[in-house]
């Protein structure tokens, strides 16, 4: 078990296995007090299980302890409907790593959520206990509204004067898309949110049986722009967009790895890529280099990797469409996401006056997907 707080059994929300407050109530890790005090976060998503930990830090944060490992939990989960057995094997060894980690830090309030895979499947609330059980961690679904606000309280900081913006995160299970009103106190207002059913997991399984590279690659921005049409249509974006009232900020391994493939790193360096911008021109001439990469050289890409290589054409997929319905010159790039909102909320909780521009300012400069 991850500390005395946890060891009581899951809470009623935890049982069923899905929460729809917007606001899920954490636990401390342990009863004792640390000084400063500590704060950590998971996310369990498709794709990836994440953990930061971190303490207040003049206007921000720093994070002393960082995990994130691919499990691809989403496996399988949209066409059968539940978690299968070895998705959860692997999203339970990492949730492990991310317990032992936490017994290094006794005193840090932990928040764990799960999204799309776990809200899908059929099999979450015995896999939430199973969770619980196997590493005393208590882990809440929340709902996409919830998972959006995280995102955007994360991202927030990046929007410049600009009255309206787009903000996107393409996950494994799902695709969230915020659009926003910023008003001239910088304060934000979302005016709608759309969650849809298509993260580069999901639909990379869904369009497995098109072998021609740049026909699947059409079919699933196709899919994508026609899901969008109506969102931004009722909300009137192109004309705000013809009037130049539109900015555009986008969270997600997809887009980071664009931007680090465009600035031509030799390797990920988050410092270098965390509020750049990302010319449109630019997302074009990756898009290319992708669909003519093969699939060795996305594997030994530093930008890429092996774990991320066979999604990236549906995570182009998605880059494209949104571009398409939005056709701006540029995009503010965010290396942040949910465990950085989660963290602002707790700390905000406890008093902090936490600034999300500087959040990540001290952070690790490599995160090991194996400890």
């Amino acid at each position: 078990m991850v500390g005395s707080a946890v060891m009581d059994a899951p809470s009623a929300a935890a049982s069923s296995g899905l929460s729809g407050d917007s606001l899920v109530a954490e636990r401390p890790v342990t009863t004792a007090t640390s000084h400063p005090p500590l704060y950590a976060a998971i996310d369990l998503g498709s794709s990836n299980c994440r953990l930061l930990v971190a303490r207040p830090c003049n206007d921000g944060f720093k994070v002393i302890d960082a995990f994130s490992r691919v499990v691809r939990l989403g496996e399988g989960v949209r066409e059968k409907g539940y978690l299968c057995q070895a998705a959860m094997d692997r999203a339970i060894d990492a949730l492990k790593v991310c317990s032992k980690k936490l017994r290094k830090h006794p005193g840090a309030k932990l928040r764990a959520v799960a999204t799309e895979a776990c809200r899908t499947a059929e099999n979450r609330a015995e896999f939430v206990q199973k969770v619980f059980e196997e590493t005393g961690i208590e882990l809440k679904i929340i709902n996409p509204d919830e998972e959006s606000r995280l995102a955007l309280q994360a991202c927030s900081a990046l929007l410049d004067e600009r009255p309206y913006a787009v903000v996107f995160d393409i996950g494994g299970g799902s695709t969230e898309i915020c659009w926003i009103k910023v008003d001239n106190m910088g304060q934000t207002q979302c005016i709608e949110t759309l969650s849809m059913p298509c993260g580069v997991l999901c639909l990379t399984e869904r369009y497995a049986g098109i072998e021609q590279r740049r026909e699947r690659f059409e079919a699933m921005r196709t899919e994508i722009r026609d899901r969008l049409r109506d969102f931004a249509s009722r909300n009137c974006c192109s004309d705000i967009l013809d009037d130049g009232k539109v900015q555009m900020v986008g969270t997600s391994g997809t887009v980071t790895t664009f931007c680090g493939i465009a600035l031509g790193l030799e390797r990920y360096e988050r410092h270098k890529v965390d509020g750049s911008d990302l010319r449109f021109d630019d997302a074009e001439r990756v898009t290319e280099l992708l669909l003519r990469m093969e699939a060795d050289k996305r594997k030994g890409h530093p930008c890429i990797g092996n774990q991320r290589a066979e999604l990236m054409d549906a995570g182009a997929a998605i880059f494209a469409a949104i571009r398409d319905i939005w056709p701006l010159a540029t995009l503010k790039v965010a290396d942040r996401g949910l465990r950085e909102g989660i963290l602002v909320d707790l700390m905000r909780a406890d008093g902090h006056a936490i600034d999300p521009c500087d959040a990540r300012r001290h952070t690790v400069s490599h995160i090991s997907a194996n400890p």
